[in-house]
């Protein structure tokens, strides 16, 4: 009898966690859709996605390079030939230095993933990437929007002097880096929501609280037509 208060606790926090997760995904998030000139031209950028975080993949061209030039005393080759794509994820600091696998998973960083954790940046340089593989998504984006979704992505970045800020030792090979970020990461508030957030700067419609990569492609289809 002592159970039942809390049964019927757990299952009235799941009903609401639950009908978050729809009305977050259902709910478009500006509500009117946003309106780019045609004049503007389009460009197209990557979604990467696992099954818990995304990335965003910006095609590497002259536009970028100077956005970026700041980040390359890091280690990050963005200038070499044959690097053509600039890979930039958000997320939280312990989780996400210390699980570059699935089998490097340990319970302090998940518990800090699940609670507030300071947030880092974690960029990337790459080649070719392949646009059918089902990791990846290929979204349709004014120019002027790419514009402003690179310009808040330098404003996601911790500076000193004006430059990003790495972390010294952390990274995953010799192509990536990572960064001092701006925000506290939590359950709430994750990696998958700053990249929705990056999206909607870039002029596309995502739900309202999107925290997981299939909410976020979900929502991209019930609210970016192309």
């Amino acid at each position: 009898m002592q159970l039942t208060p809390v049964l019927r606790m757990l299952g009235s926090t799941l009903a609401l966690l639950f009908l978050l997760v729809v009305l977050g995904t259902v709910v478009p998030r500006p509500v009117t859709a946003p309106a780019e000139a045609a004049v503007q031209g389009e460009t197209q950028i990557l979604l990467l996605a696992n099954p818990i975080h995304t990335d965003i993949a910006l095609p590497v061209d002259d536009e970028v390079r100077a956005a970026f030039a700041d980040i390359i005393p890091a280690g990050l080759p963005v200038d070499m030939p044959g690097v053509e794509y600039l890979i930039i994820g958000w997320g939280g600091r312990s989780f996400y230095i210390e699980t570059p696998t699935w089998g490097d998973i340990r319970p302090l960083p998940v518990l800090k993933a699940l609670t507030v954790d300071r947030s880092v940046l974690h960029v990337s340089v790459a080649g070719q990437i392949d646009q059918d593989h089902p990791s990846v998504r290929v979204l349709t984006i004014s120019k002027d929007g790419r514009s402003r979704m690179i310009e808040a992505i330098r404003a996601s970045f911790v500076r000193d002097a004006g430059v990003p800020v790495p972390i010294p030792g952390a990274a995953y090979g010799l192509d990536d880096a990572f960064f001092e970020a701006h925000g506290a990461f939590n359950a709430f508030v994750g990696c998958n929501t700053w990249t929705a957030s990056m999206l909607r700067v870039a002029g596309l419609r995502t739900g309202w609280w999107t925290p997981l990569p299939q909410l976020l492609d979900l929502s991209i289809d019930l609210h970016h037509s192309s």
